[in-house]
């Protein structure tokens, strides 16, 4: 696995583990404890509370396919460096931006996460 798009994959990752305690969180407060690791699954992927966070999500799904199929993908890695800055440094007003600046202000753990994931790009 090439070590820069690993490390962004990794990064990314970490990421979007906080993000999810964090909306995990927000969502318990408004409707009970979700109990399970398929629960979870079920609103990450079906609730729209959650829909914000599935572009992130599916840019590691990619990361993931291109290690599997670039034979050379650190060739293949500025391409997700970009998306990745894309998405993180924008200042536009799409769902993920608004919601990610929100939870840039609420937790320090996303702070940190986030300054691992720029510190790379």
């Amino acid at each position: 696995m090439p070590p820069r798009l690993h490390d962004l994959r990794s990064r990314l990752t970490r990421l979007h583990k906080t993000l999810v305690e964090e909306e995990r969180s927000a969502y318990e407060a408004a409707h009970g404890t979700v109990t399970s690791g398929p629960e979870l699954l079920g609103l990450l992927l079906h609730h729209e509370q959650f829909a914000w966070l599935r572009s992130l999500s599916g840019m590691i799904s990619a990361i993931d396919a291109a290690l599997d199929e670039m034979e050379d993908a650190d060739a293949g890695a500025e391409t997700f460096v970009l998306q990745a800055r894309a998405l993180l440094r924008s200042g536009d007003s799409t769902t993920f931006a608004t919601k990610y600046r929100d939870a840039l202000q609420r937790s320090p753990d996303v702070v940190m996460a986030h300054a691992a994931v720029v510190k790379l790009l």
